[in-house]
């Protein structure tokens, strides 16, 4: 998305996992796209604040959506569409959370966004000098 509409920027978070090799890799090529002002890996520079967006759609009857909204409640998330059958819920927070949500009120169907992260403390993610 674009988070600096003057200078026509966008962010991009990446998740993976790999050796220390597979990541430079990975940072190496990255850096070669064109548009790409700087690649920074924020795992390296701190413990970064995580969170991750899932709905979560809920079919049954009126105790099992009773249920439903006891755990969503529990858990934080959020109502945003009732009907007589179904209950979608937005949820957001770490990988781990979203999961737990998700094994407790097994739901019908998932849409998850992926992770977004950003740096802890009063940095800023700008370009370094190397």
């Amino acid at each position: 998305s674009e988070v600096d509409h003057a200078r026509s920027l966008s962010r991009i978070n990446i998740v993976t996992v790999g050796t220390e090799f597979v990541i430079e890799q990975i940072k190496a090529l990255l850096d070669k796209c064109v548009p790409v002002h700087f690649v920074r890996d924020l795992t390296v520079e701190g413990n970064p604040v995580e969170r991750e967006l899932a709905l979560v759609k809920v079919f049954g009857n009126r105790e099992r959506l009773i249920d439903a909204l006891r755990i969503a409640d529990f858990m934080g998330a959020r109502l945003v569409e009732r009907t007589v059958e179904c209950f979608i819920f937005e949820a957001t927070g770490t990988s781990d959370d979203l999961d737990a949500f998700i094994n407790m009120i097994q739901p019908a169907e998932v849409s998850r966004a992926g992770v977004v992260a950003i740096g802890r403390g009063a940095g800023i993610l700008e370009p370094r000098g190397d």
